[in-house]
């Protein structure tokens, strides 16, 4: 198999597993707060990450598919400039929202002293304002997109990035140099809150489970497994995050000494950012009890219990 039969059946994989798994967690949680009227922040943040992450695919891994498989000349600077804006904002989304994911984690199983008390009602009151507040910090920082992303062509400056159907252009290395430190900065401080986050929230479960470790009552014991469980899925998605995001900014760090970055190098680090767009879902399904299969079929008997009570209340009324 050569290189390029390589990169179109990786880059296929990735949207085959990531898109079916991430459209499902969007559309089963809009459904439980359509119905429901209610959703846990926890999953809202869930919600958002799953969504960054369908955009990731539709941004940049599908076109990475098309190109792989050998259409070329796709798209003109329109399109490079809508679609790395949105990758560029879709990926920073996925690495904020991840790590306010482990953060939240960390606030509610932290125990009840007056600073974490204070926390647990700003923070998780307020996640769709801090999402909100992400969100708009990551459009105006990554505006730079609109400037520098172009359609390719036969002449490009000596500070080029080369993304299949479009190149980022850089006047100067300054600015070249500039761009690398800001967002390879933005990111590692986001997983520098998550693996804290996620340290801290191993220490709380192992001094729970020195604590617990005589009580038989029933209630503490699900209340401990229920701990157990939410944290040990927002450490696995954190790790898993760490790892990848890790390789690829090490890469990143890598091609700022390069004065001129091969596309092969540029699709081993999309390859590494947009893996975990694929892994991610298949975490949070088997870990999210929300999303499970057992949890589908009491969400549809419970729908369906109601709308039978509704009705019958109704007909009693008509009958009166």
């Amino acid at each position: 198999m050569d290189i390029r039969n390589l990169k179109a059946f990786i880059f296929i994989l990735i949207t085959v597993i990531g898109t079916p798994g991430n459209l499902y967690i969007v559309l089963k949680f809009v459904l439980i707060r359509l119905v429901e009227k209610k959703l846990l922040q926890t999953n809202v943040i869930l919600l958002v990450v799953a969504l960054a992450k369908l955009l990731i695919i539709f941004s940049r891994v599908i076109p990475q598919s098309l190109h792989a498989i050998g259409l070329e000349d796709l798209m003109n600077d329109g399109h490079c400039k809508f679609f790395g804006y949105t990758y560029r904002v879709s990926r920073a989304m996925s690495i904020c929202t991840t790590s306010l994911l482990s953060c939240h984690q960390c606030i509610l199983i932290a125990p009840s002293t007056k600073i974490w008390v204070y926390l647990k009602q700003k923070v998780t009151h307020n996640i769709s304002v801090i999402i909100l507040l992400i969100l708009l910090m990551n459009l105006i920082l990554y505006r730079t997109s609109f400037v520098y992303a172009n359609a390719k062509k036969n002449f490009t400056s000596p500070f080029t990035l080369h993304l299949v159907y479009c190149d980022t252009d850089f006047e100067t290395y300054v600015s070249y140099i500039a761009n690398g430190i800001v967002f390879a900065s933005r990111d590692f401080l986001f997983v520098a809150a998550m693996a804290l986050a996620s340290f801290y929230i191993v220490l709380v479960l192992l001094r729970h489970a020195r604590t617990l470790k005589d009580i038989r009552s029933s209630d503490k014991f699900q209340t401990k497994s229920i701990e157990h469980k939410a944290s040990r899925a927002v450490i696995l998605l954190v790790l898993c995050y760490v790892i990848f995001l890790g390789l690829d900014n090490a890469m990143w760090i890598y091609t700022l000494t390069l004065s001129n970055v091969k596309t092969d190098m540029n699709d081993a680090r999309i390859v590494l950012a947009c893996a975990y767009s694929a892994l991610s879902p298949i975490v949070i399904i088997v870990t999210n009890p929300k999303l499970q299969y057992r949890s589908i079929f009491r969400f549809w008997k419970k729908s369906h219990i109601q709308q039978t009570s509704l009705t019958g209340l109704n007909l009693k009324h008509v009958s009166r």
